[in-house]
């Protein structure tokens, strides 16, 4: 399922544009100005490219970009792995708009998008080839990925393979550096806990230290307190428990006159009760509290140490027990850091994961690299290169990266008999572009992106290679959607459908449209690019002779 339609307000220089598109192979042609790449530009845009104010048609507010997919399992998937709704028989609507500030806001099936769920989302609906593709072929990261993406490779677990061996490397060689800083350390943090061992404080100990000193210090307080206390409360005949005892007599003795005194007997029985419970607590203080000068002795001792302790290490007195956790942690953390042997143990399991992970990487990627140097060179021979050569060349490289153990490059050899040269290295602009269109094809035949557009990557060749270009087009365009921005009739002519890009000049400004063409003006309009704007028998004949020969 392709690109279904498009529809423009005010991009550009378009101030209105509606267009359905179809199957197959389709042409967009026009004259030079006349904007034939506006079409990709306004699809790149509301496919999450950088967007400012420069897009908005001069005098209006905001434009505004709809493109329509048909829908296919892994997008409907992705649409709902990422809370999109995905409506059955429903196309996939993208929407863009972009003010005068250059402002944007996005929206896909009417929720609103940010412009990286756009880009994620564009790689599951078309692959754009540009004019100046073979400029990637000279990026050795390019290169590497276009192969990548050729052999079906997927190295994000060779990619994390990697990191943990350079986590691995980077430990050791701290290690190794940190040596005598480390062993600095250890002997501080070893001397601290040493000396906190003597004392061994434990979390929430002090607290109970400095309530057993009250205790032990006000033993004498406590026990005349206890004594004066239970004398008041239950000693003599004039105590507290006396006086209520009497109290409760005679309430009840006239308790079956007056109700209400049964109550405050009752009252009054229980704090007797409570009294009671309160001597007997007291009789413990008092005979079980002991003046002990040995224990309180024992216990300024304990203090004064803990207190010496956290003034030395700035901390307070109830911190003192974490901080002793904190260095043996730390010093536990030093002594696995100094062990060189683990962490060169921890490096070798590593590396050899990593490598366990890029052989297979290295085997797929020189499979791969066999495979596509042949397609690329078959490719060639049509295009005007007869007796050329394409290669994929591996070289090793002195040490693993994240990528693998390999750098990809490419070479070709123009002709029959010359040594293949690097592809940064030729020097025909023809030959480039004729590589880069040649490399295109054929990863594309091999791709399941529904889309493909080619902007304009025909140019520096023509003749019989333009109409093999078109040919080979045409075969993509059988199994896929082809879109092609081009200048050249050969190409054109081979072409399933064709859309002419015009601009019109008129008192509010230029604008350009796009319009469907077939029949006689198709035919005028690949005589014009035959020929120049002056249409003759000739050339209207000769492009008449093109169709035919191309369908």
């Amino acid at each position: 399922m392709s690109w279904q339609r498009m529809a423009l307000r005010d991009f550009v220089i378009v101030p209105s544009l509606d267009l359905d598109l179809h199957e197959g192979f389709t042409v967009l042609t026009g004259e030079t100005g006349a904007g034939k790449s506006i079409l990709i530009d306004a699809l790149q845009l509301v496919l999450g490219a950088r967007a400012d104010a420069s897009v908005v048609r001069e005098g209006a507010s905001r434009c505004e970009i709809v493109a329509e997919f048909g829908l296919r399992p892994s997008v409907t998937q992705w649409l709902q792995d990422n809370g999109f709704d995905a409506a059955p028989g429903e196309p996939l609507q993208l929407k863009r708009q972009v003010d005068s500030q250059g402002r944007s806001r996005a929206w896909i099936n009417g929720s609103a998008a940010t412009a990286s769920q756009l880009k994620a989302l564009a790689d599951e609906l078309v692959d754009i080839h540009g004019q100046h593709a073979w400029q990637s072929l000279t990026r050795p990261d390019a290169v590497r990925q276009l192969l990548d993406d050729y052999a079906r490779l997927d190295t994000r677990p060779l990619r994390s393979c990697w990191t943990a061996w350079r986590e691995a490397v980077r430990a050791l060689d701290d290690a190794r550096t940190r040596q005598n800083t480390l062993q600095a350390e250890r002997e501080r943090l070893q001397w601290q806990i040493g000396e906190v061992d003597k004392l061994a404080p434990l979390p929430g100990e002090w607290e109970d230290l400095n309530l057993q000193h009250g205790r032990l210090a006000h033993a004498q307080g406590l026990i005349d307190a206890a004594q004066l206390a239970l004398g008041a409360l239950d000693a003599d005949d004039d105590s507290a428990t006396t006086r209520i005892h009497r109290a409760l007599q005679a309430l009840r003795e006239q308790q079956h006159i007056e109700p209400r005194f049964a109550e405050l007997a009752n009252l009054l029985q229980t704090a007797l009760a409570q009294i009671e419970d309160a001597c007997h607590d007291l009789q413990h203080h008092a005979h079980h509290t002991e003046l002990d000068p040995t224990a309180l002795e024992a216990l300024d001792q304990r203090m004064g140490t803990w207190m010496s302790l956290a003034r030395r290490y700035r901390c307070s007195p109830e911190e003192l027990p974490q901080r002793w956790e904190q260095w043996k942690q730390a010093l536990a953390e030093l002594d696995r850091s100094a062990d060189l042997e683990a962490l060169h143990h921890a490096e070798r399991t590593a590396h050899k994961a990593l490598m366990e992970a890029a052989r297979p990487v290295s085997e797929t990627r020189l499979k791969a690299a066999r495979q596509l140097s042949a397609a690329v060179t078959e490719a060639m021979q049509g295009l005007g290169m007869a007796g050329g050569r394409f290669e994929v060349r591996l070289q090793a490289l002195d040490e693993p990266q994240a990528f693998g153990l390999e750098n990809v490059e490419f070479l070709v050899a123009g002709h029959a008999g010359s040594t293949p040269r690097p592809v940064g290295k030729v020097a025909s602009g023809g030959e480039l572009s004729r590589i880069a269109l040649a490399i295109a094809v054929t990863t594309s035949e091999l791709g399941q992106t529904p889309t493909l557009i080619f902007d304009e990557v025909d140019s520096g060749i023509g003749g019989a290679v333009a109409h093999t270009v078109g040919q080979l087009m045409r075969r993509l365009g059988s199994a896929r959607q082809v879109l092609a921005v081009t200048h050249l009739p050969q190409v054109a002519a081979c072409a399933h459908h064709h859309l002419l890009v015009e601009k019109v000049r008129s008192a509010g400004g230029a604008a350009s449209g796009v319009t469907v063409i077939d029949g006689e003006t198709r035919v005028q309009e690949l005589a014009r690019m035959l020929g120049g704007d002056r249409l003759t028998d000739t050339s209207l004949a000769h492009a008449r002779e093109l169709i035919c020969s191309s369908s």
